[in-house]
């Protein structure tokens, strides 16, 4: 049998093996719970797990990780040895990527996504009385992208995969054309001097970029105010406000795609939210494949930021053209479509209304705009009319 690696953290089967894990060895567990404890779908959970089993499928030999059989009454599942060394080998590589990433690129730590902070839980009427306890907060930090050494921009934004979201920054505002623009990406934390000194916790993320691009960001450069929540800030004119999108490629699937696949996708998200889980105040941009399902998730405090995480996992992995679309649990504000746009990705999908701007600007991309997905239901802004 081929060898698989482990799988992604952030992806619908590590979210399996965790979830299988979690049994005793060797006691299996039925696809309806498996698919409740996920808030999946039954369905898509099973065609998952096809995936992970170890059929040949084409060309490929499955992994081996799971077993997946029909007792005649439903259908169970369970974990093989191989699926539950392929959650440990994930676990590892997590715990190594997560050490990483809470480190410069000199071992200078970096401020971590969460932080503990006392708070005072009152219970509902009848319950005891208020008590002061420690509670996971969402971390927000200064982010500095520095572009060959020229400071470019501030945002605030949760310190994980950094150098993905300067480059996704880079890629979805247009400093760079391709991801091949970026010669190299440094990650630098403030040091201990700054520290003596009562700077604020923060980190830099140093990037190296083509000379055609360096001139052109250096001739439209613009000093933007790193808020989460705005994408306009600082811009000092009305000629300055970039509103005019690229035009989105034709994508048949993705002016056709129904509502269910639209919510399947979205449904998976919950179970890969593991920061907003611990802390209820994080945005998650995940990434769907035309048949709805989720294969990654990026979380921030502000969701332009978890779009540029999103955009720049898929480019350091040569992922940007593959077929799919993205799903984010905040509204969809005209920037989102904006980047959307100007990488050709051809559908958004939020769980929130998106603004008037929004839905404008998506038309005039042609790209396929959905909002308020909230299963059952979901409202399709732009495109063609769905399938029902």
């Amino acid at each position: 049998m081929t060898t698989r690696a482990a799988p992604e953290a952030g992806s619908l089967a590590a979210g399996l093996l965790a979830a299988l894990a979690e049994q005793a060895p060797g006691a299996p567990v039925s696809l309806p719970r498996l698919g409740k404890q996920l808030r999946l779908e039954a369905s898509a959970v099973l065609r998952e797990l096809s995936l992970m089993g170890d059929a040949r499928i084409g060309s490929h030999q499955g992994p081996g990780w799971v077993e997946v059989a029909h007792d005649g009454a439903r259908w169970i599942v369970q974990l093989t040895p191989a699926g539950r060394a392929a959650h440990e080998t994930a676990q590892a590589e997590s715990g190594a990527m997560n050490d990483a990433d809470h480190a410069d690129d000199s071992g200078q730590p970096l401020p971590a996504p969460l932080v503990r902070r006392p708070v005072l839980r009152h219970p509902v009427a009848g319950g005891r009385a208020p008590a002061w306890q420690d509670d996971d907060v969402a971390a927000e930090v200064p982010v500095a992208l520095v572009f060959n050494g020229l400071s470019h921009a501030v945002m605030m934004a949760t310190p994980t995969e950094l150098q993905a979201f300067a480059l996704g920054f880079a890629l979805s505002e247009g400093l760079i054309d391709s991801p091949a623009d970026c010669h190299g990406i440094e990650l630098r934390a403030p040091g201990e001097e700054a520290a003596r000194a009562g700077m604020p916790t923060a980190c830099e993320v140093h990037l190296d970029i083509a000379s055609r691009c360096f001139v052109r960001l250096k001739e439209k450069r613009r000093a933007l105010a790193g808020r989460t929540g705005c994408g306009v800030c600082g811009i000092d004119s009305l000629q300055a406000l970039d509103i005019v999108p690229e035009q989105v490629t034709p994508r048949p699937w993705a002016t056709q795609l129904a509502a269910d696949t639209v919510l399947r996708a979205i449904d998976a998200m919950p179970a890969l939210q593991v920061l907003n889980a611990a802390s209820g105040a994080i945005h998650a941009a995940g990434w769907a494949t035309p048949d709805g399902r989720l294969t990654d998730l990026c979380e921030d405090v502000g969701r332009h930021n978890a779009l540029d995480k999103l955009i720049g996992r898929l480019a350091a992995q040569q992922r940007l053209g593959e077929p799919g679309f993205v799903v984010m649990s905040s509204r969809a504000s005209y920037e989102l479509v904006r980047k959307c746009a100007r990488l050709d990705i051809p559908l958004l999908a939020t769980v929130s209304a998106p603004t008037s701007l929004a839905i404008d600007l998506a038309a005039g991309a042609g790209l396929t705009l959905w909002g308020l997905c909230r299963p059952p239901r979901a409202v399709r802004y732009t495109g063609a009319p769905a399938v029902p």
